[in-house]
C-alpha cells in the first residue's frame, strides 16, 4: 500500500518496488473503500527500500512514513494507528507499520530506535538479496550476522514481531537457535508447490514451536503458477493446518496494484476486495465457527497481542 508494483510501459513487468507519485488522495479513494468492502481490520504496512541504492534507503522509507501519516489524519474517522496492545481494540481499520528489509538502518542495530518511536511494529530483515544484518533466499547459505543477532534480541524487548518472510533457511536455523519469537506475514508451502519462497515442513513446525503464525501468500508464484486458483490456495491452507495446527495459519494475500490484469493474481482474487470469494471457499472445506475465526482474525490479533507493547 506504501509502495506498489508498476508495470513499466513497453514491455514486460519489472519487479520494482515504488512510492506511487501525482495522485491525490490515493489512500482515501483506492485502497481504503477496498480494505473497508473486504471487511479488513487491520493491515500491515510495510516500508520498502531494499532495491534503491543503499545510501538512499533511509530517505525512501522516512517518505513512506510521511505518506501514511497524511493518510491516517486525512481519514481519522475510520483509520488509526496500531503501535501498542490497546489500540488493537479500536474499531476503525487498524495499520500496522511494518518493514521489509531492514536496509533503512545502514547497518546500524542501534538505528532501528528511530523507526521503533515512528511506530514500526514488525520488521522482515531481508527482501529477497541478503543485506548487513542476514541473508535471504537469494543466498541460502548466509544467516545472521553478529549485528542481526543484535537486532532480533532488541525486537524481542521492545515489542517487535520477527518476520521470516524472504529469510534464508540459515538465517531460519539462526534465529531458532537464538530462540526469540517470529511469525510470516506471507508464504506458502513448499510441499504443496515448490517454490524457493515456500517454507518446507521443517520450516512450518520449527515456526509453530516458536507460537507464530503463517499468512498465507496468494501470488500464483507461490501457490502455483499452472493452477493460480483460490481452491489451490486452499490447498496450502489445508496443508500448513495438518502440519501446524489451526492456530498456526492466518492470511497474508501480498495483494499488489498491477495496471492490467497479469500473471501476479489468482483467478478472481485480485484486491482486498475479493476475500468474501477465499471465506466461502474456505467454508466449504471444513473452516467454520472458531476455526474460521482462527484464521481471519484470531491467529495474528494474538501474536500482536502477545507481542506489541503495552
Amino acid at each position: 500500500m506504501l509502495h506498489e508494483l508498476v508495470v513499466r510501459e513497453g514491455g514486460e513487468p519489472e519487479l520494482e518496488l515504488v512510492l506511487r507519485r501525482g495522485r491525490e488522495r490515493l489512500f482515501e479513494r483506492y485502497w481504503l473503500p477496498g480494505l473497508e468492502a473486504g471487511g479488513v481490520g487491520i493491515q500491515i504496512c510495510p516500508l520498502y527500500a531494499a532495491s534503491w541504492p543503499r545510501g538512499e534507503a533511509r530517505e525512501r522509507a522516512l517518505a513512506q512514513v510521511v505518506e501514511l501519516e497524511r493518510a491516517v489524519a486525512a481519514n481519522g474517522s475510520r483509520v488509526c494507528r496500531a503501535v501498542a496492545r490497546a489500540d488493537l481494540d479500536d474499531t476503525r481499520l487498524r495499520l500496522v507499520l511494518s518493514m521489509e528489509g531492514v536496509e533503512p538502518l545502514l547497518g546500524d542495530p542501534d538505528a532501528f530506535a528511530e523507526w521503533f518511536d515512528r511506530g514500526v511494529r514488525s520488521v522482515s530483515l531481508t527482501w529477497n538479496h541478503p543485506n548487513e544484518f542476514a541473508g535471504g533466499i537469494d543466498t541460502p547459505v548466509d544467516g545472521l550476522s553478529d549485528r542481526g543477532r543484535t537486532l532480533v534480541r532488541r525486537f524481542a524487548e521492545l515489542g517487535v514481531v520477527l518476520d521470516l518472510a524472504h529469510a534464508s533457511e540459515q538465517t531460519w536455523r539462526d534465529v531458532i537457535e537464538e530462540g526469540v519469537p517470529f511469525s510470516v506475514t506471507h508464504a506458502a508451502c513448499r510441499a504443496v508447490h515448490d517454490h524457493r519462497r515456500n517454507l518446507a515442513d521443517w520450516q512450518l513446525e520449527a515456526l509453530a514451536d516458536a507460537g507464530g503464525v503463517l499468512g498465507m501468500m496468494a501470488l500464483p508464484f507461490a501457490v502455483d503458477p499452472e493452477s493460480p486458483t483460490l481452491a489451490r490456495l486452499v490447498d496450502h491452507v489445508d496443508h500448513a493446518v495438518s502440519v501446524m495446527g489451526i492456530e498456526h495459519v492466518g492470511l497474508g494475500a501480498d495483494f499488489v496494484d498491477v495496471t492490467s490484469e497479469s500473471r501476479l493474481a489468482l483467478d478472481g482474487f485480485y484486491a482486498p476486495t475479493d476475500y468474501p470469494s477465499l471465506l466461502s471457499l474456505l467454508r466449504g472445506r471444513g473452516y467454520g465457527g472458531e476455526r474460521l475465526e482462527a484464521i481471519t482474525t484470531g491467529n495474528w490479533l494474538r501474536v500482536l497481542r502477545e507481542t506489541m507493547p503495552v
